[in-house]
């Protein structure tokens, strides 16, 4: 009888009395360096998605039981037994469909399958060996790549009789596993253990910027992120809400990487639907939070909205540096006056992200989105940066002369050595004014400090934090 292994993103090996026989199949090709690919693939409701939050022990993938959750390729890094790979949950595979969307979702499950170095083929033990499962098995014989045929929903040993279908699929080798338990996990990960490169202790993984495409439902969040990498990344449809997973990219341009994160269209919270769509919102505001940049997605023709501007306000509460650009921009080529006009709605829309700089194109001309590069790494540098306590101080002190302290009541005007700064953190950047008395200094004066602050050190794209504290 099989027992749970309960495990965290990285999996510890059980102990073994006798050493485990590899299995005789061909290593992946993969490029110098990169981890292997692990794709999962299967048709709708398998149980797809909780294996792939179940390898890498938390919940990364939105799982329901309505068929067709899914829709993008959910990539995450995970590690077994100081072994590197990447997971790729992908859509279900239903071939005899005819639907628009789910002809969209098939053709993410045909790019993972293309690009993946191992495949995981997950089967319905409950169900048995369907049509659909056939038809799925057939597109991938012609597949050279190592194939794992996992039976899942094989919860007690009471149920292990229904695997007997199953060899029916021509395979010595089946792996019976309870996704949502656990239980067999371990032994896949095991045979698929052999075929993981062993880990470089030496190779330190570049801190790679994380950015967030935010916005509304259908302002062409997901058209953005396949221009920006040349491919058909993600899933883009007319209906509002097709993306529903936070999917991350990785693009590289001109040596600088990206991990750019597509997340699905935050509504008002009174139309938010409970179930999926609000697990999907959820998602898009943790992905701002782990971003290092948000990009908001604005639509240029239809203008600023309230919503726009309470997604802004979590951008800002988060602390997170950002990007407004402006999408379908083609559209207003015609109006001289379109730009003067949509920018004196941002100023009227956005009184708190002054410091934003704002980009002007579409996602359907890939040469336009690209300029979206040289800001991005501007303000990157602005968000990461650190300036030295001696610079600060020699600052402050040009600034007290011409605008000096709050002069308390019935006292004589403060001295300038009185306040000291220092700079505490960055992503963003925060600094610590020391000052006598804090309770003096009034918004209006700090808001001063800080628009100077932005003058003299070009913070563009990030928000700034002054804290103050008594000296």
């Amino acid at each position: 009888m099989r027992k749970t292994l309960c495990y965290g993103p990285t999996i510890m090996p059980r102990p073994k009395s006798t050493p485990k026989q590899e299995p005789t199949l061909p290593l992946p090709s993969m490029e110098s360096g990169s981890p292997p690919l692990v794709a999962i693939i299967g048709r709708p409701n398998v149980g797809k998605s909780t294996l792939f939050n179940k390898i890498l022990g938390a919940k990364i993938a939105i799982v329901d039981d309505v068929p067709g959750v899914t829709r993008d390729r959910n990539y995450a890094d995970a590690t077994y037994r100081n072994r590197k790979f990447r997971l790729v949950d992908t859509g279900g595979l239903d071939l005899s469909s005819t639907d628009s969307m789910l002809s969209l979702i098939r053709r993410q499950s045909e790019l993972a399958i293309a690009e993946a170095d191992i495949l995981i083929m997950l089967l319905d033990g409950r169900s048995g060996l369907t049509p659909p499962d056939h038809e799925v098995v057939r597109l991938l014989r012609g597949v050279t790549k190592p194939l794992f045929y996992v039976i899942n929903k094989i919860d007690t040993p009471k149920s292990e009789p229904l695997l007997a279908d199953f060899y029916r699929l021509g395979t010595d080798q089946l792996y019976p596993v309870s996704a949502e338990h656990g239980l067999g996990v371990a032994e896949l990960l095991d045979a698929m253990y052999p075929l993981l490169p062993s880990a470089d202790e030496s190779d330190e993984r570049q801190q790679v910027p994380r950015v967030a495409v935010v916005g509304r439902p259908n302002v062409g969040k997901s058209t953005l992120v396949n221009a920006l990498l040349g491919e058909e990344r993600v899933v883009v449809s007319d209906v509002p809400g097709t993306t529903r997973d936070p999917i991350d990219s990785l693009v590289v341009h001109h040596d600088q990487s990206y991990v750019f994160t597509d997340t699905a269209g935050i509504r008002r919270r009174g139309k938010v639907d409970r179930g999926v769509e609000g697990y999907s919102v959820l998602r898009s505001l943790r992905a701002i939070g782990r971003s290092d940049i948000a990009v908001l997605l604005l639509d240029g023709v239809e203008g600023v909205t309230e919503q726009d501007t309470k997604i802004a306000g979590a951008i800002l509460k988060q602390g997170r540096a950002c990007i407004l650009l402006s999408n379908k921009w083609d559209l207003q080529a015609g109006d001289p006056n379109a730009r003067q006009e949509y920018e004196l709605e941002l100023r009227r829309r956005f009184p708190f992200l002054t410091w934003a700089p704002v980009l002007y194109g579409s996602a359907l001309k890939p040469e336009s989105v690209r300029r979206l590069f040289p800001l991005l790494k501007d303000v990157h540098t602005m968000f990461t940066k650190r300036v030295p306590t001696g610079a600060l101080n020699t600052w402050l002190q040009k600034i007290l002369v011409s605008h000096p302290l709050p002069v308390r009541k019935h006292k004589p005007s403060a001295v300038t050595k009185s306040a000291y700064i220092t700079q505490v953190a960055t992503k963003p950047p925060v600094f610590a004014l020391f000052v006598g008395h804090p309770e003096d200094l009034t918004p209006a004066y700090l808001k001063y400090l800080e628009n100077q602050l932005r003058e003299t050190y070009q913070f563009t794209g990030t928000p700034l934090r002054l804290m103050v504290r008594k000296k």
